[in-house]
């Protein structure tokens, strides 16, 4: 159990978002594309910096392959438990390291390495076709991995009927699947990657909860719409730690906070993207904060009762 503020006791966290920090994962060109924008903000600012030492930067960040400084950091953060996701880039950037299929693998020696501390969502681009839904299928019932994790920006659509099969098993499991929403590396696109596309894949595939990953700050309006009126949709906090101010404001979270949502809000630090942990500790203590006029249940629940409801295969609907 831990302490964020004084009369108000939370943990064990549950980290909803997370990433193992590795280059085996990011393909160089997704890398590249984000060092663009650094390169030009710090250019802006007066502080020019080479691309190429901003892209050496990364490369010395993400060399925690088996995910050891991942797990000491949730250990000094009161996380119990974190859900990596395995976005599957290699169709859409082909520079990638490993391929998904070897991917997989590392995952799963990561969950038997940090026995009880993982959970995987794997991703596997739709267009593999029947080759990549064995590849989830065996991910699930044979690695042990908990949920299908989709990335839109890659060039497909949430209603793709590409992703229908499965979905199917999904529905069949009453697994996750958490969907990119919003923009991301300039390596790729940001046109497929809005939560409207959720929409009819929720509608029609009930026993799917499905949730917005970045839904608090990307597309809210949106995002919010579905989680209250879809059962099965809810919609993760990862970046809103840089919507709260040095002052501990953030209207944006309030707002989305006062929408009667709360049991559909999964707190996530989208680690390592997001690695300062006083940051991430910000985050927390915006969210136990009496006076944010969030109830210590609805706080439990977001920072870890409705992401352990989903692990726990609960229904998202009564039956």
């Amino acid at each position: 159990m831990m302490n964020d503020e004084p009369g108000r006791i939370v943990g064990p966290l549950v980290d909803g978002h997370s990433h193992v920090a590795s280059t085996r994962f990011t393909p160089l060109s997704f890398l590249e594309g984000v060092a663009d924008n650094i390169e030009v903000k710090l250019q802006a600012s007066g502080f020019p910096v080479p691309r190429s030492r901003i892209i050496d930067q990364f490369q010395r960040d993400l060399c925690d392959h088996q995910g050891d400084a991942q797990v000491a950091a949730m250990d000094r953060s009161g996380i119990h438990r974190s859900v990596l996701l395995l976005p599957d880039f290699t169709y859409a950037l082909p520079d990638s390291e490993l391929s998904i299929e070897e991917m997989f693998q590392e995952h799963q020696a990561i969950l038997q390495r940090h026995a009880g501390r993982f959970e995987v969502f794997a991703g596997v681009d739709p267009r593999w076709g029947k080759d990549g839904l064995d590849l989830f299928i065996r991910g699930i019932e044979t690695y042990g991995f908990s949920g299908l994790k989709l990335y839109p920006p890659c060039g497909y659509q949430a209603n793709d009927p590409l992703l229908e099969p499965f979905y199917e098993y999904c529905n069949a499991h009453r697994l996750p699947v958490l969907l990119h929403i919003g923009p991301t590396s300039p390596a790729l696109s940001f046109a497929h990657a809005q939560a409207r596309w959720v929409d009819e894949p929720a509608r029609r595939y009930r026993d799917i909860p499905f949730i917005l990953a970045h839904g608090a700050v990307n597309d809210q309006t949106q995002c919010i719409e579905l989680c209250k009126y879809r059962p099965n949709v809810y919609l993760d906090l990862s970046g809103a730690q840089h919507s709260i101010d040095s002052r501990g404001q953030a209207p944006m979270l309030k707002a989305l906070f006062e929408n009667e949502i709360n049991h559909k809000i999964i707190f996530g630090t989208d680690w390592p993207i997001n690695n300062h942990e006083s940051i991430n500790r910000r985050l927390r203590s915006f969210i136990v904060d009496p006076e944010h006029a969030i109830s210590d249940h609805d706080a439990s629940l977001i920072l870890s009762g409705n992401m352990q409801r989903l692990l726990n295969g609960i229904a998202p609907r009564d039956r």
